[in-house]
Parts: C-alpha cells; sequence; structure tokens
C-alpha cells in the first residue's frame, strides 16, 4: 500500500511559485476553453467523441505547440476537461492528451523545424494523431521495451516498419480507430545494427482507411471511458519516407546514423512522460476535488431524522471530519504538484531536459496524487451511503483514477526506479549516514543476503520486494518535503 500523504512525519511550507504561475493563464482564453468544452458528452460513439475533439482543435484555442510556447494554457487545458470525468469519464480526457501530449508533444520534443511546422497543417485541417509505444509485451509495467522495428532500406532510402511477432502488436493504442496520423517508436535498424528506440510520424489513415500493412482491432469493452476507442496495431512492411524519422536528435545521412549532439533521441522522446505526469497527477485531483464537491452538495442538503435540530448528513462527524482531511491534504497536494508543473514548464520554454532531482518530484507527484486521490475517494465512497450507487453521483467514473494511476509510469514501476536510484548511491558510497542512507543500505545487504545464496540480482531484488517500495516511500516523503527547485 502505498504510504498515507497525511503521514509525513515532517514537512516544511513549499512556495507559492504555483499560483503566480497559474496566473499566467489569461481569464479571458480560460473563459473561452471553458465555453468551448462546457457541453462535453459521454452518451457518444467513439467516432463521434473523435469529432468533438477535431473541432475543439480547430477552433485553434490551444495550439498543437502550446506545449512548449504556452505550458501554463497546456496544463490549464488538461485540468478544465479533467473537471468533467465526474459526469462523463475519462474517455475525452485520455482523447485529448493523446493527442496534445504524445502525439504533438513528441513531435514537437524530437522533430525538426520542418516537421514542428506540420503540427499547423494537422490542426487546421482537424486531423487527429494516436502515439504507439507500449505493446502486448511490454506495456505500463515494462520499463518502455520496444520490439517493434523500423529498418532503413537504403536501396529505396525508406523505413519499412514491421511487427515481428504478436507479443509487439501495439497494445491499448487510444484513438487508434479514428487517428489520421501517428507517431510510432520502432527500434531503429541500420545496416542490421539496433540503434535503439525513436519515434517516426506517418500517415496512419489515407481517405478515412487505414495505409496499406496496418492491422487493427478492438481492445474490447472496458468498465469505463467506451467513448475512447483503444486499438492493437499490427505493421507489415509498411514503407516510410526517409522524413518521418523525426530528426531533430538523429537522422539518416547518405545512409549513416548520424546523432546531433550529445541528447540521445529517446530521453527527449521521454519528455511526454514527464508533461504526462503532471497532468495525470492534476487530473486526479481535479477528478477528486469534483466528486467531493458534488457529494458535500447533496450531504450539506441532505436532512436527517434527530429529537432536536434540523442535522444533514455532512454533520455526521466522520465524514465532517473526512471532508476537512481531504481540504488540507488536498491542498498541500495541489501546491505541490503546482510547484512541479511551474518547474517543468521553465524547462519546456528553454527546449532543455528536466535535471534528476525535478525528474524525482515529478514521479513522486505523479504517485502521491494519483494514490492520495483513490485513498480518499474510496473513504468517501464508505460514508455516504446509497447516494455512492447513484448512477448520477460520479462514482461509476472512479476506475478513471485506476486509468490515471497505471498512465505515463504504472506508480509501482515509477516507485522501484525511485528504490533502485537510491540504491546506486549506496553501490558507490554515497550518503550512508542518513536515516534514509541506512534504509537503503539494509535493503542493499537483505539483497545480498539472498545473492550469496546462489539467486540473480533479479531474484534477490523480488524476494526484497516489501523493502522496495518502503524505501521508495521514505525517498517520496523526503522529495516533497525538499519540493522542486524553481
Amino acid at each position: 500500500m502505498i504510504r498515507s500523504f497525511s503521514r509525513l512525519s515532517t514537512r516544511v511550507s513549499l512556495p507559492t511559485a504555483s499560483r503566480a504561475f497559474s496566473a499566467e493563464v489569461e481569464t479571458s482564453w480560460t473563459d473561452a476553453w471553458n465555453a468551448a468544452t462546457e457541453n462535453m458528452k459521454s452518451n457518444v460513439t467513439f467516432e463521434e467523441s473523435a469529432e468533438i475533439l477535431r473541432n475543439l482543435t480547430k477552433t485553434d484555442l490551444l495550439r498543437a505547440t502550446d506545449l512548449r510556447d504556452s505550458p501554463s494554457r497546456f496544463f490549464e487545458a488538461h485540468r478544465i476537461l479533467a473537471r468533467h470525468a465526474v459526469e462523463h469519464g475519462p474517455g475525452f480526457w485520455i482523447r485529448f492528451t493523446v493527442h496534445y501530449n504524445l502525439f504533438a508533444g513528441t513531435i514537437v520534443a524530437a522533430g525538426d523545424e520542418e516537421q514542428v511546422s506540420r503540427l499547423a497543417d494537422y490542426q487546421a485541417a482537424g486531423e487527429l494523431g494516436c502515439f504507439g509505444l507500449t505493446e502486448k509485451l511490454a506495456g505500463v509495467q515494462s520499463g518502455l521495451v520496444v520490439q517493434t522495428t523500423a529498418t532503413y532500406d537504403e536501396a529505396s532510402d525508406e523505413f519499412i516498419l514491421d511487427t515481428p511477432h504478436e507479443g509487439a502488436r501495439k497494445n491499448w493504442i487510444s484513438q487508434g480507430f479514428v487517428a489520421d496520423k501517428a507517431v510510432v517508436l520502432a527500434d531503429l535498424i541500420v545496416k542490421g545494427e539496433s540503434k535503439g528506440p525513436h519515434a517516426f510520424v506517418m500517415d496512419f489513415r489515407s481517405s478515412g482507411s487505414l495505409v496499406p500493412g496496418v492491422k487493427i482491432d478492438d481492445m474490447g469493452s472496458k468498465t469505463v471511458g467506451n467513448d475512447l476507442d483503444n486499438a492493437w496495431i499490427d505493421f507489415e512492411n509498411v514503407r516510410l519516407p526517409k522524413d518521418s524519422m523525426l530528426r531533430r536528435y538523429a537522422e539518416i545521412v547518405d545512409g549513416e546514423y548520424i546523432i546531433k549532439g550529445d541528447v540521445r533521441p529517446f530521453d527527449m522522446i521521454g519528455q511526454r512522460l514527464y508533461t504526462g505526469r503532471i497532468a495525470v497527477a492534476q487530473a486526479a485531483l481535479e477528478y477528486r476535488r469534483a466528486l467531493f464537491s458534488k457529494t458535500k452538495s447533496y450531504s450539506d442538503s441532505k436532512k436527517m431524522f434527530a429529537f432536536s435540530g434540523e442535522p444533514v448528513l455532512s454533520e455526521i462527524p466522520q465524514l465532517e471530519a473526512l471532508y476537512e482531511e481531504n481540504e488540507e491534504r488536498l491542498g498541500r497536494l495541489d501546491e505541490y504538484v503546482g510547484d512541479c508543473e511551474a518547474a517543468l514548464s521553465e524547462v519546456l520554454k528553454e527546449g532543455g531536459t528536466p535535471d534528476t532531482r525535478l525528474v524525482d518530484c515529478i514521479a513522486t507527484a505523479k504517485v502521491k496524487a494519483v494514490e492520495d486521490s483513490i485513498e480518499m475517494v474510496h473513504r468517501l465512497r464508505q460514508e455516504v451511503g446509497s447516494f455512492a450507487l447513484m448512477a448520477d453521483a460520479g462514482f461509476k467514473h472512479t476506475d478513471f483514477l485506476q486509468c490515471c494511476k497505471f498512465a505515463e509510469g504504472d506508480s509501482r514501476i515509477l516507485m522501484s526506479k525511485i528504490a533502485r536510484d537510491r540504491l546506486r548511491l549506496v553501490e558507490k558510497g554515497q550518503d550512508m549516514d542518513s536515516e534514509e542512507g541506512k534504509q537503503a543500505l539494509g535493503l542493499a545487504m537483505a539483497m545480498k543476503g539472498h545473492l550469496d545464496k546462489g539467486a540473480s540480482k533479479q531474484e534477490a531484488w523480488d524476494k526484497e520486494w516489501k523493502g522496495v517500495y518502503e524505501l521508495a516511500e521514505t525517498v517520496m516523503d523526503r522529495v516533497m518535503t525538499d519540493g522542486p527547485t524553481v
């Protein structure tokens, strides 16, 4: 279980940079975005939902490059849409972030000037994009393994996109049934040598039909968000022009693979995970805020029997205390996640990459905001009786939080990475005297005991999984206390 946010032993007051930063979002723009999105619907087909997004993009209120040029608008747009999830579920919010963050954002981060300029044309035409990263044998628990291949064919000066086996099919690809374009992550093969994951932008459909060599099918009905299409995708000898590879940091020149500068292409592609983690953290908080607000409106007016006075449901001690606790915990998380947003936004504007401290802060923000929201929403459900069963109460969409849990890095994967990075410091003999360092050293010694008995590193890690997550909790508590630098 993720350690409760309320049990942090020490904490300093966090700066108010996030509040000042949010003020950058012009009131007029916010009003216009609210007006454009106020009539969200969930009782629609995925084709109708996609058409709503097409029309929204064509308003030009949020441009495909705003993640770089106006990050405050980018994040505010996500927050506003997340509030609709209580009424309509998570389908449209996911569709939106796939297009703007994953598809367009990857092109902004890893494409050259010409490739980025094409986004304006896509937007004017209302064309939508999907993002092909996760695979059947490499999903949210995989650590971003990619087995789809893009082989450079020197004779034709093209790439050949292939799914080498069923396990390499792209899986759970949101918007796969309606997307006009796609950014696909594939292992680049040049002269028989793997160059690692690279991003390719391709025409996914032509005149409404899939391009030759692309096959898709439905992932099936879901518990929530069925206005969103999710597909598995198979590629068979799909030929892509050479300029399909996003080439800001690497490209093929005269048949040779060339790296530009000292930034790995996948590092910039990974930037979308950082922006996505902030957006997901904020979405979880907004959904929780809206659900608590709606529930409190009900409990404030729900009269109860009493021998004297006219008490309402909100005055039951345990529910009143829960509302107060939620306000306190939500406020602290709002501020912390907002500070992470502010710090990341500065990096985005400069076109850089976040340092290790900010990466840890963002991972912590995502885990804590989501897990704390799951806990508090579950507790709220237990205290409001049959109201939680009503179709329009908002609780039927709580699996939105389950989507948040695994989106842009599953909570357990992020915690495992945090613990592994901390253990590496122990291996280097660094920072071993603090309580956190002693805890990390204790975990390292426990794992060594298994290794001495013949266990593999993975087996030793698995046997000490509880200690791994306990160490991650300790690190995240410290990261939240320190906060990001802004």
